[in-house]
């Protein structure tokens, strides 16, 4: 047997970057996660985290998160590989494929910081 699930908590760390597909009317959705270890230090810097959505979850993250965002995400881990142009060298990156997002933070949150809700959107619809 084998597991590869990643659940995280945080906040986004830049506005999603979408980029459609015209060719497969696809659309992959592409943002930072900042997540807190310890919140008894706040000294401690954030862990940082890629995230990569697809599709309908995706549509939904560009329209909801923006930087600062609160929100939950489930989904794997995988690896993206690629030669370096200029070195010719092997490089690999960290990246959590999302599979379910969820809006812990309104967008009244988003702008002001005041109050909140939760909704949970993922790629079962």
């Amino acid at each position: 047997m084998t597991l590869n699930k990643v659940h995280l908590v945080g906040r986004a760390g830049r506005d999603p970057e979408v980029k459609y597909f015209e060719d497969t009317s696809r659309v992959v959705c592409n943002l930072t996660l900042a997540v807190s270890r310890n919140t008894s230090n706040r000294d401690e810097p954030p862990d940082w985290f890629d995230l990569e959505i697809w599709d309908k979850t995706a549509e939904i993250a560009k329209s909801y998160v923006r930087k600062g965002s609160l929100i939950g995400i489930s989904g794997s881990l995988k690896f993206n590989r690629w030669t370096d142009r200029n070195t010719g060298d092997e490089r690999q990156k960290p990246v959590v494929f999302v599979d379910r997002l969820e809006l812990l933070s309104s967008r009244k949150d988003n702008e002001s910081a005041s109050s909140s809700s939760s909704s949970s959107y993922d790629d079962d619809f």
